[in-house]
């Protein structure tokens, strides 16, 4: 049974992978076996922790610096990694918050340039690749608010929720064709995108009280995920939403 979550062999390309739930994703499956390709907009090249904990666990390790902004780095990066790549995870993103009466268009373009389009052009690319050989697995970081509304987060909400949308549009168009399709919505997790509302009593109060699990989650709650949805053992799993979120959209 253990044999259904060997990575040995593989190669994961992981976007935003130099700290947070990127940073524990792509040590999950280094973990796991998979060889990493890291990229962020200042991933080093020898990787920083990332690239430390990687080449601890004995596989290799690339580290590429891609603004996630920029189309044309994006179709390099995407060109270059694409002929080796096994594994995708579509991690890297941004956040920008203001009511939506006063939102920037200036935030709003690039929020959904990094968290959606980038990610298209990206897996539109390796997936391409992937379709060639028969197999490959593809996982992007959705969100609770692929699901909800959210507050004062309108681009990043309009961005999450189409991801969710096309994880299913992919999934139905590859996944006949050995390349699976899924995405894993994180709850809450302490990361830097949370701090503010961790530093809201009022709002950091209220969503505790919803959470069952009665924490907020770590970067570590995803491993397990992400390590299942990049193995064998998630063969027959595809355009599927994961809530990883200590309870929350069952309550």
């Amino acid at each position: 049974m253990s044999g259904l979550f060997d990575l040995t062999g593989t190669t994961a390309v992981v976007t935003g992978a130099r700290r947070g739930i990127g940073l524990a994703m792509a040590e999950a499956l280094a973990a796991a076996g998979a060889d990493i390709i890291a990229a962020s907009a200042s991933q080093e090249a020898e990787g920083g922790v990332i690239g430390e904990r990687v080449r601890a666990l004995g596989r290799r390790f690339e580290g590429l610096a891609v603004d996630f902004r920029d189309r044309e780095q994006v179709a390099r990066f995407a060109a270059e990694v694409a002929p080796t790549a096994d594994i995708l995870v579509n991690n890297a993103g941004t956040i920008r918050r203001a009511p939506a009466a006063e939102h920037p268009m200036g935030w709003w373009d690039e929020v959904l340039e990094v968290n959606l389009t980038s990610q298209f052009l990206l897996t539109q690319a390796i997936g391409a690749q992937m379709l060639r050989r028969g197999r490959g697995k593809i996982i992007f970081t959705a969100s609770l608010l692929s699901f909800q509304g959210g507050i004062n987060v309108p681009g990043y909400t309009a961005a999450k929720s189409a991801i969710g949308g096309l994880t299913k549009a992919l999934a139905n168009e590859w996944t006949a064709h050995g390349v699976t399709v899924n995405a894993i919505a994180p709850g809450y997790i302490s990361t830097d995108n949370t701090e503010a509302l961790r530093a809201d009593s009022v709002r950091s109060t209220a969503i505790l009280e919803r959470i069952p699990a009665g924490r907020w989650g770590r970067p570590d709650d995803l491993a397990g995920a992400t390590v299942f949805l990049a193995s064998r053992a998630s063969d027959y799993i595809s355009g599927v939403v994961l809530p990883v979120d200590g309870g929350w959209m069952g309550r």
